[in-house]
């Protein structure tokens, strides 16, 4: 098969040249698929960072992305049916090129009349009851699965699918009676077998009515991003309806729980929590759990797996003050009911704020700033400005005669370009602080032009795995400048590129009929340090690394296997600064693994890490109500000794300075989210470690 070169010498001229490009006279215009596919090829090989040759080895990984969003849990085809697909493998670099549509048109067909079987079949699955005492295993990672070879295989397939939802539901059944000491009459093993097995129908008919809702249009969705995410995990194809809905989503989520959710084939993930929110401040839900079913307080739960994601979002929020449970499969595959009080989200709580922190008898007046994101409001002028609000919180701190800074960045996702190069420049005289690259052109470097430093004293940048892209550039260049010891999980996100959306109906002529093509988000550049590293994968990694729940499993962008990599460009060639270098952080890197050795907190916390990354890798589970009981108390009995891990007061003692106290004056709520705040930065072992740093740099300078 002829390869198809991926690559032009210019960017999109006009909507006339790509229609000239890409589409023959005798086609049909008003083909609104065609012309949505060549739309996006294009943007893909005009605009990407690092696009592709559309070749057989592009067309395999499409045809496997494509098949998981399909059909991720190997429930629905069969053999047969999958070797009728695995003939086009090497053909849908051909099909998108030519804008044919042979093997979408063949696997929509085999798809909709797969999921028509199984709806057909699986009521009477459920109508004798399951023996839950033979011994089998369970199987959940899709990955390790072979096809069914038959109707017949596929059938004792979603036996086992049935017998262990049925058999979990037993479980937790038999749990609550043995805890509820009001009932005096228990049921028997009949009577909740039954009653699961009633509950998993009513759940699995609303999910085949949902799957039945689905359209061409929402697979031929999949079957392009199946295409666009292959060039790297941030790029995406989005329709219309979809772009509509996710703008809705984003509010009205924010209404309710303070989730940034977005669909994982049949699955709603937590992309992100929003500060402020009452996720956020609830704790438990975290970036990446799967929210598998919804519950009104009272009500029975709803599943929401293969759910639209507008759908789900109307489960989720709803009016202030009102409770929702959510069903979640966290990181570690455990799976948490979490119950949330739905509020507002308040938006100060997502901006830039401080306190000073000391431990009796050993540091204290040590400044702490928390920054959520990287905030910017280019709408207006005089908006909002991260940059601006740190050098106000510097400002007061400065006031107050603080001996050193802690900046938080933990768990900030990014944003703002221009304010994280300016905020960086609050530590320095000035100078370079990042690199940035478009494909085919050299690096432009910004750089902090203001020669004033706002603070010049010791600085410790706290980051973990889920700082990302901004947070990854202060870090970086406070890191290559050696003004700041950076302190944290094993690294940062690892996201080192930008996005952009492209309006597909500008590339093509204009033409009512053609309206609503949708919009792609493409990745268009890549950040790189001034030492020339890129931030992308690897991200930075920390001077001083802690225990942190997530450092032994893939978490940011080193989980995807489509990633962009890591590479390295010219270096800026000068760059120093002279307000603050540690004098021997090899010292200081020293007396921190020291301390870490003696407490035991973090001898848990690193404890428990392993058994996140144990209970991740595990995926076989008995059919054995037996077994799986036994199962179940071993792993919640070492679940146990992790629940208070964070819980206890500790040693930081916390104060506003004045000028925010006065900011709160009889304002109840702002005063109940401060003490909250405060409540989590006594319980917060890794910050106090990053005071026990600030004070040795501080005794170092005195030295």
């Amino acid at each position: 098969m002829n390869l198809k070169k991926f690559f032009l010498p210019a960017l999109l001229g006009s909507a006339t040249f790509l229609a000239a490009y890409c589409y023959p006279s005798n086609r049909n215009p008003q083909d609104k698929e065609s012309w949505i596919i060549r739309a996006v090829l294009q943007v893909l090989k005009s605009y990407h960072y690092e696009p592709q040759l559309v070749d057989d080895q592009l067309s395999k990984t499409v045809f496997k992305e494509y098949i998981e969003k399909i059909d991720n849990g190997k429930r629905f085809l069969i053999q047969p049916e999958m070797d009728q697909l695995l003939a086009y493998q090497t053909k849908l670099d051909d099909e998108a090129t030519n804008a044919t549509f042979q093997f979408f048109n063949l696997s929509n067909e085999l798809i909709e009349k797969a999921v028509l079987r199984v709806n057909n079949f699986y009521p009477k699955l459920l109508e004798k009851p399951f023996d839950l005492d033979k011994d089998d295993l369970f199987e959940t990672n899709p990955d390790k699965l072979t096809w069914a070879k038959s109707e017949s295989d596929l059938k004792d397939y979603w036996k086992q699918i049935f017998k262990f939802e049925i058999m979990t539901k037993v479980l937790d059944k038999q749990k609550a009676q043995d805890v509820d000491s009001t009932n005096t009459k228990k049921k028997t093993f009949v009577e909740l077998e039954k009653e699961a097995r009633a509950e998993v129908k009513k759940n699995y008919d609303e999910y085949f009515k949902r799957l039945s809702q689905w359209r061409r249009q929402d697979r031929f969705n999949e079957y392009i991003n199946s295409i666009v995410v292959r060039f790297d995990p941030h790029s995406e194809y989005l329709d219309p309806k979809e772009k509509q809905d996710f703008n809705q989503s984003m509010s009205g989520v924010l209404e309710g729980i303070g989730a940034r959710l977005q669909v994982e084939g049949e699955l709603t993930k937590v992309a992100e929590v929003i500060p402020g929110g009452p996720a956020w401040k609830q704790k438990q839900l975290q970036a990446n759990d799967y929210i598998i079913k919804v519950a009104q307080e009272g009500q029975e739960p709803k599943d929401i797996r293969g759910m639209r994601l507008d759908d789900a979002i109307l489960l989720i929020k709803g009016k202030k003050g009102t409770k929702v449970i959510l069903t979640v499969k966290k990181v570690d595959g455990s799976i948490k009911e979490i119950e949330i009080v739905r509020d507002l989200v308040i938006l100060d709580e997502s901006f830039a704020k401080s306190a000073i922190l000391s431990i009796p008898n050993s540091t204290d007046n040590i400044g702490y700033i928390k920054l959520p994101k990287f905030y910017a409001d280019f709408e207006r002028e005089g908006g909002s400005s991260c940059a601006v609000d740190v050098a106000k919180e510097i400002e007061k701190l400065g006031k107050n005669n603080v001996k050193g800074i802690i900046l938080d960045l933990r768990n900030n996702g990014g944003g703002s370009l221009k304010d994280v190069v300016q905020m960086s420049g609050l530590f320095i005289e000035d100078g370079p602080i990042v690199q940035v690259k478009s494909r085919d052109q050299q690096a432009y470097v910004l750089n902090d032009q203001d020669s004033r430093v706002q603070y010049n004293g010791p600085l410790v940048v706290l980051v973990n795995h889920f700082s990302a892209s901004a947070s990854e550039i202060l870090a970086a260049a406070m890191q290559d400048y050696k003004r700041a010891i950076i302190v944290g999980s094993t690294s940062t996100f690892g996201k080192g590129t930008v996005q952009r959306f492209v309006d597909l109906n500008r590339t093509v002529p204009q033409n009512e009929a053609l309206s609503g093509l949708g919009d792609i988000k493409i990745t268009t550049q890549k950040f790189f340090r001034i030492t020339g590293e890129s931030t992308q994968l690897k991200g930075v990694i920390p001077d001083i690394i802690l225990p942190d729940n997530f450092n032994y499993i893939k978490i940011g962008e080193k989980e995807f296997d489509n990633s962009l990599v890591w590479n390295k460009i010219d270096p800026v060639q000068q760059y120093d600064q002279k307000v603050y270098k540690s004098k021997d952080l090899m010292k200081i890197k020293e007396l921190s693994k020291e301390r870490l050795a003696k407490n035991a907190s973090f001898q848990l916390v690193d404890e428990n890490a392993k058994r996140i990354k144990s209970q991740r890798d595990l995926t076989n589970f008995p059919l054995s109500l037996k077994k799986y009981k036994s199962f179940v108390e071993t792993r919640d009995a070492s679940n146990k000794k992790f629940e208070n891990l964070f819980k206890e007061n500790r040693n930081i003692q916390v104060a506003n300075m004045r000028d925010d106290v006065l900011t709160m004056a009889n304002d109840s709520s702002k005063i109940a989210r401060n003490e909250a705040w405060f409540e989590s930065i006594k319980r917060d072992i890794q910050l106090e470690e990053s005071m026990y740093i600030i004070r040795d740099m501080i005794q170092e300078r005195v030295n």
